[in-house]
């Protein structure tokens, strides 16, 4: 079933059509109240924090030595399970996911927000399910044992 979009758009496009779309649907639908300060504040601090777990993630494949371009699960040459991936195995999702929640309460409307919830659907379903079987098959029960003991995103 839709088999073809799995690994074929970079999370990170995926994630400025998620923006793009959010901030349509901003226009279109009722917003919620929310001062201006706190819609910054909000959007800085969950970019932030996207920002620092993303690095990190980023900054735990390369003491690795291994790949981060998450359309090629396949050439990684190990399973990455120190530093923040002690916490999730998707750090680097998790960094955009929390961008976009940012994103959602600066435009302080409750379907732009719900919208993380289908990208969340659609980041699990055509990128993080295929990489989790691409891992499985490249490394087995050192694989399995790591996706037992560590959450898939927080």
């Amino acid at each position: 079933m839709m088999s073809f979009l799995e690994l074929k758009i970079p999370p990170v496009m995926v994630t400025i059509l998620f923006t793009g779309l959010m901030w349509l649907v901003s226009g279109m639908a009722p917003s919620f109240p929310l001062a201006m300060e706190f819609r910054v504040a909000a959007f800085l601090i969950f970019a932030i924090a996207g920002t620092v777990v993303g690095l990190a993630g980023v900054a735990s494949f390369r003491k690795a030595n291994t790949t981060v371009n998450p359309l090629t699960p396949g050439a990684c040459s190990s399973i990455v399970t120190s530093g923040i991936y002690r916490f999730s195995r998707n750090p680097m999702y998790l960094a955009l996911l929390l961008a976009l929640l940012g994103w959602g309460f600066f435009l302080h409307n409750f379907y732009s927000l719900a919208l993380t919830v289908v990208y969340v659907v659609y980041l699990n379903r055509f990128q993080i399910q295929p990489e989790e079987r691409a891992l499985e098959k490249a490394f087995g029960t050192e694989f399995l044992e790591y996706r037992q003991q560590v959450r898939r995103w927080l």
